[in-house]
């Protein structure tokens, strides 16, 4: 029981992927939307040093602005519904909608909004942002790779493909309650597909 921190998201979440790639030569900034039925953010949790549970939310809006001619003015803007979170456990995923974690009646999106990218290889960046989850914003790094860009098959439109991974601290977004029992670190895992406008 803990957060996504999506950044999400997430968000996050994320993604800011948009940056990289070194394929093909770009001379102007493309922008690419999210594919919300190939985009995940996955989080993560320690439960009282037993286990380590996981959540994830698949309901990604946002684009990303690939510029390969000069990755580090690439961005990325996503945004997540709280209320679809998915932990496999209904009941456990009442709890986290409720007002002790993300209180999704009264913050009922999670958004990621970069504001640096720094390429480190032709395929990698570390992208930074402005995080908010519970009314809180707070700036997060992730690390993005990029996984493939092509046309893809069946929609015959360039997708690019990206994993991000970043951790955070749920107590930095007011959301605390059982700390230290249930992990206040939360790492994050996503995937990414979008596709050319």
């Amino acid at each position: 029981m803990t957060k996504f921190a999506l950044k999400s998201v997430f968000s996050a979440s994320a993604f800011a992927f948009a940056l990289l790639s070194a394929s093909a030569p770009a001379f102007a900034a493309d922008t690419y939307k999210l594919d919300d039925t190939h985009t995940s953010v996955i989080f993560q949790w320690t439960h009282f040093g037993f286990s380590h549970p996981s959540g994830k939310f698949m309901n990604a809006v946002g684009s990303v602005t690939l510029d390969e001619a000069n990755p580090a003015k690439s961005s990325v803007e996503v945004s997540f519904a709280i209320d679809g979170i998915n932990t496999g456990v209904a009941k456990l995923d009442e709890h986290l909608k409720g007002e002790q974690f993300f209180d999704a009646a009264k913050f009922p999106t999670a958004t990621f909004k970069s504001t640096k990218v720094v390429p480190t290889s032709a395929t990698t960046a570390d992208v930074t942002g402005d995080l908010t989850i519970h009314g809180v914003t707070k700036p997060v790094t992730l690390k993005v790779k990029l996984n493939k860009k092509d046309v893809h098959p069946m929609m015959k439109k360039v997708d690019a493909g990206f994993t991000a991974t970043g951790t955070i601290n749920r107590s930095d977004f007011g959301i605390g309650a059982y700390v230290p029992a249930v992990s206040d670190q939360i790492d994050l895992s996503i995937e990414a597909e979008a596709i050319a406008q």
